[in-house]
């Protein structure tokens, strides 16, 4: 008997709907356990809202990524060098990128 899957779920908050996450959070229990939960997301904004109440609810850690410039994606690029890491580390043995 396999152990099962750890996923690291990582989620763009700022372009996911925070409504959807129980449906989601289900769908990734078929394929394995969520031992990473983080969402991106700039939390000084009330665009996030939602998210905010949910958070705790599955046990998902906010990163705070702050808009510093315009046309850039702060939350995208933080997401990324968290997944390599995850990666490169061994922490997961599947990924659910959130967006």
């Amino acid at each position: 008997m396999h152990p099962p899957r750890r996923i690291a779920v990582l989620i763009d908050a700022e372009n996911a709907n925070a409504s959807s996450i129980a449906e989601i959070m289900a769908i990734i229990a078929t394929h394995g356990r969520a031992t990473i939960k983080r969402a991106y997301g700039d939390w000084t904004t009330p665009q996030l809202g939602p998210w905010k109440k949910v958070l705790s609810q599955f046990a998902i850690r906010p990163c705070q990524q702050f808009r510093h410039a315009r046309a850039k994606n702060a939350s995208d690029c933080a997401l990324i060098m968290d997944a390599m890491e995850i990666l490169h580390a061994g922490l997961a043995d599947a990924f659910c990128i959130v967006s």
